[in-house]
């Protein structure tokens, strides 16, 4: 299940400039989690793209999530790999930390690059 949706994403990879790296967010929102919560979640990536200049591009959109109770996915091209390595604890992640770990039962991450 996590390998093939890894592998559609590296495929992916090969349309993007040298040196991106995608991260990939699959996700298990906790019991009781409102529509209302998730579409919060999702929009926030978005947000991060806007305040963390290191993101290129982000898809929140899930067209097909496999995994035992696993019900969305979302992807962010980092410019590089330090530009991940510095998302880690930005304020950008932080700021939507407080909206999406509190709803995420569980998640999966897979970090790509060409």
């Amino acid at each position: 299940m996590k390998k093939v949706f890894a592998l559609l994403v590296l495929s992916a990879c090969a349309l993007f400039a040298e040196g991106s790296v995608i991260h990939v967010v699959t996700i298990k929102w906790k019991p009781g989690t409102s529509q209302q919560q998730i579409q919060a979640a999702l929009d926030g990536v978005k947000t991060v793209q806007k305040e963390y200049k290191g993101i290129k591009r982000v898809w929140t959109r899930s067209i097909k999530v496999q995994g035992d109770g696993y019900t969305h996915a979302l992807a962010m091209e980092f410019e590089s790999e330090q530009s991940l390595k510095d998302y880690a604890g930005s304020p950008a992640q932080l700021k939507w930390y407080k909206v999406y770990q509190s709803i995420r039962e569980e998640s999966t991450t897979h970090d790509i690059t060409n």
